[in-house]
């Protein structure tokens, strides 16, 4: 058996730990993984710097003798959606060409989906495509067309989160049969025994009173929020530093609001950091203000850390994950008051209500695990005994 996955990226995204961790799932749980062959295929060279870090079992396959993944334009939505353009007109031949060369069994397509879905119009042989639909997708009229065109064509669709998979039941395009929920398996336990003892260096502040808040720096992370209720939480909570963990376009924009309120000494821009884990274990809670996630593996880590959340309800992932509130805390998605309110609700804790939280948490976040990933995935593909 043959399973291929397809995930061309221009910048780093969560994806890319997800899909890695999939492929390695199938070659550590399945009992048939003497018999399967596990690929990634690398579309323009954007999985070069990860090579060292997948099983060597997991095969590479090149598209591209040239690595141009770097000189694609990343920075802004209409440049993002140019470089995905140049990926899919780039790539077309060559993915048809390997697919009837190769004629894998599976291909499981979570980024640019919509080269493999067009091409099932035009391959040669019986390669099952399983495309990945997250978050609430504008249901526009080109994409209802597509989807509506392709929908037979598709074996299979998964969805990060419940709420998703229930959208997607309610459109109405895809036959119910073929939509499956596949979490993300976000939670290696080993991985997180490895980084947690690690000691934070980079920091020239006191070490306690911190929150931090994870993800790249853009829109749809809203931190421009939590920076100004961070302005007004020192009001009332002088002693408290914030960590910004990540990279992105709005860097120039928060670090420029950051001198307008004054606050710049009490805000930490860390950049990218492979090991968040030593931060979070360090935070007294973390913040998340995103406008949308699906399903937010930030959430997860934190609660794997035993690290406080106070979260947006937001769609997706954010009231899958807390429980509505009961793992941690919800306010009203771009709200400030309401934030501020939590933030005050979370000060008022117990010990013993705080705790109560975090192990709820913690029960939570097992569904995210590798294991259970595997456990549903090899439903969704013929990889049962």
């Amino acid at each position: 058996m043959k399973i291929f996955y397809w995930s061309p990226f221009i910048s780093k995204v969560a994806t890319v730990s997800s899909v890695i961790r999939s492929a390695e799932s199938i070659l550590k749980y399945s009992k048939k993984k003497n018999n399967i062959n596990v690929a990634i295929i690398d579309a323009i060279g954007e999985w070069k710097n990860y090579r060292k870090i997948i099983n060597p079992k997991i095969e590479i396959i090149n598209l591209s003798k040239k690595n141009i993944s770097e000189s694609l334009p990343k920075v802004g939505f209409f440049k993002s959606r140019l470089s995905y353009a140049l990926i899919f007109a780039l790539t077309f031949f060559k993915l048809l060409n390997l697919i009837n060369k190769e004629k894998p069994d599976y291909i499981i397509a979570h980024l640019l989906t919509s080269l493999p879905i067009f091409l099932t119009l035009i391959i040669k042989n019986k390669t099952k495509v399983i495309i990945r639909i997250s978050g609430l997708p504008k249901l526009n009229l080109v994409r209802y067309i597509f989807w509506k065109l392709f929908s037979k064509k598709i074996y299979r669709v998964t969805c990060p989160t419940t709420l998703t998979y229930e959208y997607l039941k309610k459109i109405n395009i895809f036959d119910q049969n073929k939509l499956f929920v596949l979490r993300d398996p976000v939670i290696q336990l080993h991985e997180f025994l490895k980084k947690k003892n690690e000691k934070i260096e980079d920091l020239k502040i006191e070490k306690n009173n911190l929150i931090i808040s994870i993800g790249r720096l853009t829109r749809q992370k809203n931190l421009i929020l939590l920076i100004r209720a961070f302005k007004k939480i020192l009001i009332k909570y002088p002693n408290y530093h914030l960590l910004l963990l990540g990279e992105g376009e709005q860097k120039k924009l928060l670090t420029e609001e950051t001198k307008k309120l004054k606050i710049q000494e009490r805000i930490s821009f860390l950049g990218y950091q492979k090991n968040v884990y030593k931060y979070l274990l360090n935070s007294d809670c973390f913040i998340l203000t995103s406008l949308w996630e699906d399903p937010g593996f930030v959430l997860i880590e934190a609660a794997l850390a035993n690290t406080l959340i106070i979260s947006s309800n937001c769609p997706n992932g954010p009231n899958e994950i807390l429980s509505n509130g009961q793992n941690g805390f919800l306010f009203q998605n771009n709200n400030l008051s309401e934030l501020l309110n939590k933030f005050d609700e979370f000060k008022n804790l117990t010990e013993e209500e705080l705790n109560k939280k975090k192990i709820f948490a913690k029960k939570q976040i097992k569904m995210f695990t590798q294991f259970a990933h595997f456990q549903s995935l090899k439903n969704i593909i013929n990889l049962n005994e």
